[in-house]
């Protein structure tokens, strides 16, 4: 039966090597999820910030809510959007998920 039971042997007395290492595999996890995580985060909202800023009277667009409209209006943080006849919403430009192409709403 004492072939089952592995002998235990000390670790050596400098676990500098240790430290090292787990530094290095730290930096390295950091790196992977700055490139995986955090940078295509921040240019997906790049984007958005100047899809956001770009929007201008006569874009047709959806909104996060599934709304689809012609921008009628625009101030500072507010976009007037068109979605029937005689009926118009006041939206926070935030909202705004994607400029869709002309033609894409008829108001009928």
């Amino acid at each position: 039966m004492d072939f089952f039971i592995q002998s235990a042997y000390a670790q050596g007395a400098s676990s500098q090597g240790g430290s090292t290492s787990f530094i290095i595999m730290m930096v390295l996890m950091f790196v992977a999820f700055y490139f995986l995580l955090i940078r295509p985060q921040q240019k997906k909202q790049k984007a958005h910030m100047a899809l956001v800023s770009g929007l201008s009277v006569g874009d047709e667009i959806l909104t996060a809510g599934g709304i689809l409209g012609k921008v009628v209006g625009v101030s500072e943080h507010y976009a007037v959007v068109s979605i029937g006849e005689n009926a118009e919403i006041k939206i926070q430009k935030s909202s705004v998920s994607m400029v869709v192409p002309k033609g894409t709403y008829d108001e009928a």
